[in-house]
Parts: C-alpha cells; sequence; structure tokens
C-alpha cells in the first residue's frame, strides 16, 4: 500500500511541478527526488520511493505538457495497474519506519495506519494535476483533430479548460474554467465517495450538467462542444472514483 502511495504522489508532484516552474526544472525536480526518497526512508520504503522516482520519471517523458501523448491512454492503465498491484502485493506492514512509529504514537486512534494516509495523500496530489492530463489524453485521442488542446492559456483571460483540463486553441468547445473546476470535481467527488456520502455526490455531478446544460443546448451540428463535455466528465469522474476505490481496497486489505 505504501508503494502505490509514493508512487501518485511522484506522478503527481511532478506534473505540479511541470504546471508551476518554468525555468531550470531540472532543479526542481530533483529537490522533490530527493525529498521523496528521504520520507520513503522514513517510512522504511526506500526501494519503494526509488521506484516512484523512476515511474515519475517516465511519466514525463511519455505524457507531455502539450501536443500528442507518445502512447495514448497505455500510461494511465499501467500506472492504474501498478498502483492497484501494489495494494494487493503489499497491503500493510509490520513496520512502519520513524513516521509510522510517530503517527502510531500521536495520531488520534489506531483505526488509520500511516500507509493509509500516505496513499490518501498520493491520491489527492495525483488527481490534481495529473488528473487534468488524463483528460486531455482522452481528449486528444477520442476527438482528434477536431479539437486542438493546449494546457495552458492562448490568450490574456482565457484560462485552459480540460474537462475540464485543457483549452481549446482555436474555435472550439469553449467550456472555460477547467483547470481550476476539473481537480475541484475530481477532489469532491474523491471525498464523497470514500465518505458515503451518495446523495451529495450525484447532486454535485447533476449540478454540473445543469450549469453547462446553456452552453451545450448552443452546440453546432457537429456536436462537438456536448462530445467535448461527456468525454472530459465521465473521464474525470472515472480517475476520482478510481483514487477512492484503491483507498477503499487498500483499506479492506490491510
Amino acid at each position: 500500500m505504501i508503494a502505490a502511495g509514493l508512487l501518485l504522489v511522484a506522478v503527481g508532484a511532478v506534473d505540479l511541478l511541470r504546471q508551476m516552474v518554468r525555468s531550470r526544472r531540472w532543479i526542481a525536480f530533483a529537490a522533490a527526488a530527493v525529498a521523496l526518497v528521504l520520507v520513503s526512508a522514513a517510512l522504511d520504503a526506500v526501494i519503494a520511493g526509488l521506484l516512484a522516482v523512476a515511474v515519475a520519471s517516465i511519466w514525463t517523458w511519455v505524457v507531455p505538457e502539450d501536443g500528442p501523448a507518445r502512447a495514448g491512454l497505455w500510461p494511465v492503465a499501467l500506472l492504474a495497474l501498478a498502483a492497484a498491484a501494489c495494494v494487493v502485493i503489499a497491503p500493510g506492514r509490520a513496520r512502519p519506519g520513524l513516521l509510522g512509529a510517530a503517527w502510531a504514537t500521536y495520531s488520534p486512534g489506531n483505526a488509520v495506519s500511516i500507509d493509509v494516509v500516505v496513499l490518501v495523500i498520493g491520491c489527492l496530489v495525483f488527481l490534481l494535476e495529473s488528473g487534468n492530463a488524463v483528460v486531455r489524453i482522452a481528449l486528444r485521442s477520442e476527438m482528434g483533430g477536431r479539437v486542438e488542446l493546449n494546457p495552458r492559456p492562448v490568450a490574456s483571460g482565457t484560462a485552459p479548460v480540460g474537462v475540464d483540463a485543457a483549452a481549446p486553441v482555436a474555435p472550439a468547445p469553449g467550456l472555460k474554467g477547467g483547470r481550476l473546476i476539473g481537480p475541484l470535481e475530481r477532489i469532491l467527488v474523491f471525498v464523497l465517495t470514500l465518505t458515503g456520502a451518495y446523495t451529495l455526490l450525484a447532486a454535485v455531478l447533476a449540478a454540473k450538467g445543469i450549469v453547462r446544460f446553456p452552453e451545450i443546448s448552443r452546440d453546432r451540428d457537429d456536436g462537438d462542444r456536448a462530445e467535448y463535455f461527456l468525454i472530459g466528465s465521465l473521464v474525470s469522474w472515472v480517475t476520482a472514483l478510481a483514487a477512492a476505490f484503491l483507498v477503499w481496497w487498500g483499506v479492506r486489505a490491510g
């Protein structure tokens, strides 16, 4: 379980750094890698930390910030498989390291282990910017040349969209605000699913459709805007639900 958490933290942190840091990224990447290895050492999971750094390095190459993904949705599928395998192979540990011992000593109760905490943190970090990357890949794969996506603003005051995760460069679906809406939406879906608030979850998803309905109803005959919205939203929701299921599985297995 700890390996899955570190893996998602590494990949999510890389995507956040790519979004936040524009120059001398290698310094930020190196500092983040060292920090992750040190934290993994304190968790008695150095090998898992090193593997997470290696996977994050590969992710930066196969999942570019802009342009077509080199391998389509395969990196996402393999990452999901790797995280699930980590939970299955090593659901819980008898030796959680120094941080684990400190958590067990000072945390209120023993219901939640440090491994579960790291897994939840990893899912949250991944859902922020990496979730946007997953949606962008899906949109490019399914809509092809009909919509050209760009993860950065293309004009003053124009926020990237990518359903809600990337913004259309030119004519295009025109659903704005996705770089903020997407992560917030995924985190809401993730938290509400874990807490069992399914009625509230359904209300949140329905509210998004209601808010977007006026824009979708003005769609052209080709239906690009509606398709863009549906693909992006469904991929975003599935990503959040998959993360929630991974945590649920880890807790049950542990």
